[in-house]
């Protein structure tokens, strides 16, 4: 059976097949430190949609790097790379996904993988033996809520759900009302796709979270029910979904982010923009179509894997 690592190797393939294939060309050109060598490198970077931020951060750093260490040659900075991208990453100092009780709130345009993200986590959290609650805050697609009702039954979990067209601040009422008559510990609750271009829509969404947070206030347990937003986030959509990151995160209380369909993907390189431009961390990774395929994050396996070194 494969490692997470060599899944996660898999995942990003097209991500790095265009990555090592440019760091080749720099290193056949020769060992010298100039100027060609690191315009390449940014070149490499942004072509995978690292964005123009973050890739002159990691230029910059790895510049420092050598001078203070005095590398001998190109080969020697690329070594140090994968690290280098890995510091970019915004850290959680707590991972959401593992409080208990918690709240999660999923955002993201349409088709983003919003449903299956709270379908697979669910699922996730059934294994773990906690009592998980879904939510069908998604009101506007008649199809949203039967997908949620077939995750539901995968996960063998309990679901809230009404009639298409009704308030999905409402939705994330009764969730929580049910959750603390129940005693669920994980309350995940998946709303409609927003264009982030949308204003009304998304103060729409800044209502289902102000709701969902006074609701929470209610949870009758020491410490209260934390309600956090994490935004899904797919990355073939490349610099367009930085656009809609930023967008999300001037509305709303974002935590973190989770990355879907990086195995379909030559844009790998955005999870390190998103993170690192809005200080959100990455919570989890969409490496493939089935149940078990949503992977806890690790940036230095992320950052290696991209740029192709072994484990």
């Amino acid at each position: 059976m494969a490692t997470l690592f060599e899944r996660l190797k898999s995942s990003l393939s097209r991500t790095r097949e265009v990555i090592t294939e440019q760091l080749n060309v720099i290193l056949d050109r020769g060992p010298d430190l100039n100027f060609e060598f690191w315009n390449e490198l940014e070149d490499t970077l942004i072509a995978t949609d690292f964005g123009a931020s973050v890739t002159m951060q990691i230029v910059e750093q790895l510049e420092e790097t050598a001078r203070r260490l005095a590398l001998p040659d190109s080969q020697a900075v690329l070594d140090r790379l994968a690290e280098t991208i890995a510091a970019q990453f915004a850290v959680a100092e707590v991972d959401p996904l593992q409080i208990s009780p918690v709240c999660l709130l999923f955002v993201g345009i349409n088709g983003s993988g919003k449903t299956t993200t709270v379908g697979k986590l669910a699922k996730a959290g059934h294994d773990q033996g906690r009592k998980v609650l879904l939510g069908s805050a998604d009101t506007f697609r008649a199809a949203a809520i039967e997908q949620l009702d077939i995750w539901a039954q995968r996960a063998s979990v309990d679901v809230v759900k009404r009639e298409r067209g009704t308030d999905p601040a409402s939705i994330a009422y009764a969730t929580i009302e049910k959750a603390i008559s129940d005693g669920a510990d994980l309350i995940l609750i998946d709303t409609a796709g927003r264009l982030h271009t949308s204003d009304d829509l998304m103060r729409e969404l800044a209502k289902i979270e102000q709701v969902a947070k006074k609701k929470a206030a209610e949870w009758p347990g020491e410490g209260g029910l934390p309600v956090q937003t994490i935004l899904v986030l797919d990355a073939t959509t490349g610099q367009n979904g930085l656009t809609q990151a930023r967008e999300f995160n001037k509305a709303l209380n974002l935590s973190g982010v989770v990355i879907t369909k990086l195995d379909g993907t030559a844009k790998g390189g955005i999870a390190v923009a998103v993170s690192h431009e809005l200080g959100l961390p990455v919570l989890r990774l969409g490496i493939g179509e089935s149940i078990d395929d949503l992977k806890p994050f690790e940036a230095l396996d992320y950052a290696r894997a991209l740029i192709g070194l072994d484990d």
